[in-house]
């Protein structure tokens, strides 16, 4: 277990560029993917719409991730503070777009986050 703690605390030294280039080389030298491992993201299933629900959709919009740009790095870190998301599932994220970031947010919120992650030079959408 000596040696285990010692690669955990040397891939503790890593930045996050670093590490998604780990990443890769592991997935070409062994054939696997990362994002396999990774755990599943939840799914919101929504209910038949109502005439409360039509209502509160007028007021409410999700944030879409269209395409992450080439800041995609930062893109990543900004998705991992919204979305609470790990840094396996925010990549995850940015890669397979178009991709929900969140959900039944209010449209000034969702404007908001939208002028931030187009600084960084991302697509997103409001629907």
């Amino acid at each position: 277990m000596a040696e285990l703690e010692k690669i955990i605390e040397e891939l503790e030294k890593l930045n996050v560029v670093q590490i998604n280039e780990l990443v890769k080389a592991l997935e070409e030298r062994w054939g696997v993917t990362a994002s396999a491992m990774a755990a599943p993201m939840a799914v919101s299933v929504q209910p038949t719409a109502t005439e409360t629900q039509v209502e509160e959709e007028k007021t409410t919009v999700d944030l879409i991730l269209k395409d992450a740009g080439d800041s995609k790095l930062q893109v990543i870190k900004v998705i991992r503070e919204l979305a609470g998301l790990g840094l396996k599932e925010a990549k995850e994220l940015a890669d397979n777009v178009p991709k929900p970031i969140k959900t039944g947010i209010s449209r000034e919120e969702a404007e908001q986050l939208a002028e931030k992650f187009s600084e960084l030079g991302a697509v997103v959408e409001l629907r």
